[in-house]
């Protein structure tokens, strides 16, 4: 199972992924943090990306997609990073951390991190 950041569920949504991305998604169970669904919702009422949410093919896709919560014990490991950033990046990666679980990010700052287990792009 990967543990996608919001980006790159945006980039699979609307088939904009690099190939090594399109590899490891196709190989693997998507998940994310409960913080990303929000955050999608947020770039499309921004107008920051054009998704439509209320789209059959949308929904089933996301519905496809293991949702962690936002439990305590991530919402403290997100305190213990190594790397700060926006919150919420620092919670998904964070859910990486606590459910031992690669993310596959676009981050440069996530993708500094030590502590935070990523995604091989090989």
């Amino acid at each position: 199972m990967l543990n996608l950041d919001t980006h790159i569920l945006v980039f699979a949504l609307v088939g904009e992924l690099r190939a090594a991305e399109d590899r490891l998604l196709h190989a693997a169970r998507w998940s994310v943090s409960a913080i990303v669904l929000w955050e999608l919702a947020k770039l499309v009422q921004l107008g920051r990306i054009d998704v439509d949410l209320e789209a059959a093919a949308v929904r089933r896709a996301i519905g496809r997609v293991h949702v962690w919560p936002i439990t305590l014990e991530v919402a403290v490991a997100s305190t213990r990073l190594d790397v700060r950033g926006d919150p919420a990046d620092e919670l998904i990666a964070a859910t990486s951390v606590v459910h031992h679980l690669p993310l596959l990010t676009r981050d440069r700052t996530l993708m500094a991190s030590k502590l935070v287990p990523l995604a091989s792009r090989r």
